[in-house]
């Protein structure tokens, strides 16, 4: 697989505290990577050192096949969970000097900053202050900046965090598009909504240690229990019920229905969906049989509980 970005055993200490344990991690070009974990697990550590923000104590990253260098900073977008607009400047006067940092001329940034601002609707900001905006206006700003000098790798920390549902979604396709048009990402967040919707592959980052990685879709296959969420229409609801759990393991099942029907969730065996079909079917009217695929959020939380 041609990778991006490889790092290799990475750990990090400050003084007595390890928050990061030899981690391991290969982000695929082209790919959008969830780089997931509750607060504390060694996320913002791992990716202040892609950033060369902090150095690690021991292991190597490499980008595009190089070890880091301070030159690589021209070919990473970053966008951090906290926000650093300068408050008191003007917005298309900080636009166009954080561009130049990025190594553009004034003139090209100038261009492709008129450019997003267009895309975005946010062309009559360009005199307004930083301080005049609203969060979700300012992040904006931040997500234009952080894309403008078109880098090889984008990072971007809770994204949508102050956004309104619109502008997450405009947002969230912007993202997609990047990603379409060659860029690879690495996405950290908290909304497991998000990392279905948008992510390719996954690490789970806990007390400073890799618990999980992979495709998301080859992790949710490892993770699924072969259970089914059932509805079944029957006249004697109550003996069948008791028949189903004499032969199946159950548990409550919930889910939204114009129907008065048995309501189950039932696990079977390796195979064993059409057997279970097939005994339902003589039971009554099947209503609802959809496997219950883990979400990420599920797998998010078992993976962090079992370890």
């Amino acid at each position: 697989m041609d990778n991006l970005l490889v790092a290799n055993q990475v750990s990090k200490t400050y003084g007595s505290y390890r928050a990061l344990n030899n981690i391991s991690i290969e982000v695929p070009r082209g790919s959008i990577y969830g780089l997931l974990g509750p607060n504390g697990a060694g996320k913002t550590t791992f990716i202040r050192i892609i950033n060369q923000i902090t150095m690690p104590d021991t292991g190597s990253v490499l980008l595009d096949g190089e070890p880091l260098q301070p030159n690589h900073i021209q070919h990473i977008g970053y966008l951090p969970e906290e926000r650093g607009l300068y408050k008191s400047m003007k917005v298309g006067e900080q636009a166009l000097y954080l561009a130049q940092l990025k190594g553009l001329s004034k003139a090209e940034a100038k261009k492709r900053l008129q450019h997003w601002f267009e895309r975005l609707e946010i062309g009559d900001w360009w005199n307004k202050k930083i301080q005049e905006l609203s969060k979700g206006m300012a992040q904006k700003i931040q997500f234009v900046v952080t894309v403008l000098h078109e880098p090889k790798l984008l990072i971007f920390d809770e994204p949508f965090s102050g956004f309104d549902p619109i502008n997450a979604n405009l947002i969230k396709d912007e993202i997609l598009k990047l990603r379409d048009n060659g860029a690879t990402v690495i996405f950290s967040t908290h909304r497991m909504e998000s990392v279905e919707e948008m992510c390719d592959h996954i690490t789970l980052i806990h007390e400073s240690n890799k618990i999980l990685d992979g495709k998301l879709i080859d992790i949710k296959r490892e993770f699924r229990s072969n259970t089914y969420e059932v509805g079944l229409v029957t006249p004697n609801k109550q003996a069948v019920a008791n028949e189903l759990k004499q032969h199946f393991e159950l548990s409550p099942a919930t889910f939204k229905t114009i129907n008065d029907e048995l309501q189950y969730n039932i696990k079977v065996s390796d195979g064993g969906a059409n057997d279970l079909l097939a005994y339902l079917v003589n039971k009554g009217q099947v209503t609802h049989f959809v496997e219950v695929i883990p979400s990420a959020n599920d797998i998010f939380i078992q993976a962090v509980k079992n370890h």
